[in-house]
């Protein structure tokens, strides 16, 4: 029976809503029916049908004003499965305007003898329950609507918090329209709540008993709201036993990126990826401070179209630069980044500059024009078996490229100058970690000369040095979800690599901080938090993927890869600095002159292209770089 109904309101429901002419007939019917009834059981089922149609005469007159009021007010209007409180209110108003009409024309208009005449209390009570009937029409329309169409067709969902994003959220998903989810539950963390009910759904605890409570309930999402990110990235066992049973888990805006008073919406849902999993403390940065000195400025940033340099872009974007100049060789991104510039930035003046690094001559063309007061420099070749292979594009872009940019920074009087560097710099194994190395020797050399006056020039020069970022192009995570989606296998190197993590923007925002505070010769070197076991991290994302049966290969570690990466040289001290996630890296002073001379070397081998002959020059030049699982092993002794 309830099979029959539930296929008969699909049916209904599947169809176009009622004309308003249909509307207007049933309220009409229902006026008449309850007119009808309060006659008959105030005088008598007999005495009504002595009259009944003189009483039936009387009521389809009496119809007039009450069809006058729903005109008036609207009340066919709206369509009754999306019935509303303003809704009910338009019938009230209408029925209260027809009876009082009906009651003014009885007091001062003498009767037909064809009509029957009603009582006040008898209108009054017809009146009233006409309008009760036509408010529970609606409801009942509506709440069927609801139970067996709309969620039907919506998956049912819990939200984890009960604060304001969870109730937030909560609303949204009850007005949506069509249903995409239907709310089946609240969960929290908070035993006082535990047990509860709210808006019309129990509140479970946040245990080993939500997958149970969640499959009695049918529901096969999570949504989290911002104030509980940090829950679900501190309970992975837990999150790891929600994916293998099935439950999809999505997160709204991070608690730092939502006010706390606006409202939430199941449109701004993602789902849940491993960089919201990751463990990572919040990062506090004085952004107002950055703003301060870059507001009203010329900003060039090289290497703009790629991941860090195109979030270089978007921060430094928010401070309202006077000029952005957006230099990369790469012209299909940094045309994306002059779209999204155009659609997000029109006040800002952005230069897109399709231009090599470590061409001189179009380099010079650009300082000589846009003449910037600070250079971000963020591009370089990073690909650590690539470079292995292709010693001499290393040198070119990233050693001799860097060296054509500081010149030229120096030349036309910029003020800062921050180059990104890598914790691969330290120690390094491979071919790319020592071009970094190099580059940054360079620019540490080039600002102590300008210091001692031995070259001269205002530029102050400042490295930044991090390890891995989140997602970053051709980074192991895409790399990742690209194996898991064509099901495996997904291809880890070795079972006991790890690397430090950051996410794009909290790496950027420490870059301008560094960058902008420091008084030139530092390297700054970023706290990346706890490293993290790749096998961990490729186990993590198929589980998330709800995937079954994904292998996990070893394919063995890459020409010049290193189980792990370091951040700081073993020589090396740090010292502390005006912000606990950033420290200083106390290395060696070298000689300007004697690094131009090693440079020049360098850079005509690289023109050589004896492969050989680049990677000893570089290890002459730094002496730490000892070669692993790489051809250039020999060169070490």
């Amino acid at each position: 029976m309830m099979n029959l109904f539930s296929k008969l309101s699909t049916w209904y429901f599947s169809r176009k809503a009622l004309p308003y002419w249909s509307i207007i007939l049933l309220d009409c019917l229902v006026i008449l029916f309850s007119g009808l009834l309060v006659y008959a059981l105030n005088n008598g089922i007999f005495a009504t049908k002595g009259i009944f149609w003189h009483l039936s005469l009387t009521w389809g007159v009496c119809l007039v004003p009450y069809l006058v009021g729903f005109r008036l007010f609207r009340t066919y209007s709206g369509i009754i499965r999306y019935s509303s409180f303003v809704d009910l209110q338009r019938v009230g108003f209408a029925v209260l305007f027809g009876v009082v009409c009906v009651v003014t024309f009885q007091e001062f208009t003498d009767f037909s003898p064809y009509l029957v005449y009603i009582r006040k209390r008898d209108l009054v009570l017809s009146s009233l329950l006409a309008m009760s009937l036509m408010w529970a029409m609606r409801v009942f329309v509506k709440y069927f609507y609801v139970t067996t169409f709309r969620q039907s067709k919506a998956e049912r969902a819990f939200i984890f918090g009960v604060k304001q994003g969870g109730i937030s959220l909560a609303k949204s998903i009850q007005n949506q329209d069509p249903a995409q989810y239907v709310l089946a539950g609240f969960v929290s963390e908070a035993g006082n709540m535990q047990n509860r009910i709210l808006m019309g759904v129990r509140v479970y605890p946040f245990d080993e008993e939500l997958i149970d409570a969640m499959r009695r309930e049918r529901a096969t999402i999570l949504f989290v709201s911002p104030l509980k990110s940090d829950s679900i990235r501190e309970q992975p066992d837990m999150v790891a036993r929600l994916a293998e049973a099935g439950i999809k888990i999505y997160v709204t805006p991070a608690a730092q990126e939502w006010d706390g008073r606006s409202d939430l919406t199941h449109t701004q849902l993602r789902k849940v990826e491993i960089e919201d999993l990751l463990p990572r403390e919040k990062i506090e940065i004085d952004m107002e401070a950055v703003g301060r000195l870059l507001r009203g400025q010329r900003i060039l940033i090289t290497g703009a179209a790629g991941s860090i340099g195109g979030e270089m872009v978007r921060q430094i974007a928010s401070f309202a630069p006077d000029r952005l100049i957006l230099v990369d060789q790469a012209e299909t991104p940094l045309h994306d980044i002059r779209l999204m510039m155009a659609r997000d930035w029109r006040d800002i003046n952005a230069y897109t500059l399709v231009a090599d690094i470590a061409n001189k001559s179009r380099m010079e063309e650009i300082f000589s024009e846009h003449r910037p007061a600070y250079v971000f420099h963020a591009a370089a070749y990073k690909h650590v078996p690539m470079m292995e292979d292709n010693p001499c594009e290393s040198v070119g872009n990233n050693v001799d490229g860097t060296r054509v940019i500081a010149d030229l920074a120096v030349k036309y009087g910029t003020r800062k100058f921050v180059m990104i560097s890598t914790d691969k710099a330290v120690n390094p194994t491979n071919v790319m970690g020592c071009s970094k190395r190099i580059c940054e020797i360079y620019v540490q050399s080039l600002d102590k000369a300008i210091k001692e006056g031995h070259v001269e020039g205002v530029t102050q020069f400042v490295t930044t040095r991090f390890g891995n970022v989140l997602g970053s192009n051709g980074s192991v995570i895409p790399l990742f979800r690209e194996q898991i989606a064509k099901g495996g296998p997904v291809t880890v190197t070795h079972p006991d690599i790890i690397r430090f993590f950051m996410l794009i923007p909290e790496a950027c925002r420490l870059v301008l901080e560094a960058g902008t505070m420091g008084n030139g010769g530092e390297i700054f070197v970023f706290d990346m938090g706890k490293p993290v076991r790749i096998i961990d991290l490729a186990k993590r994302m198929i589980q998330l993927s709800g995937a079954k049966n994904v292998e996990v290969r070893f394919t063995g570690l890459r020409a010049g890869e290193k189980l792990y990466e370091e951040v700081l040289n073993d020589e090396e001290i740090t010292l502390p600095t005006f912000h606990p996630k950033i420290k200083i890296a106390k290395v060696r002073e070298y000689d300007y002159d004697t690094v131009c001379q090693d440079i020049d070397e360098l850079v005509g081998l690289g023109r050589s292209r004896d492969d050989m002959a680049i990677v000893g020059k570089m290890k002459a030049i730094v002496p730490e770089f000892k070669s692993r699982h790489s051809k250039y092993e020999v060169l070490d002794g």
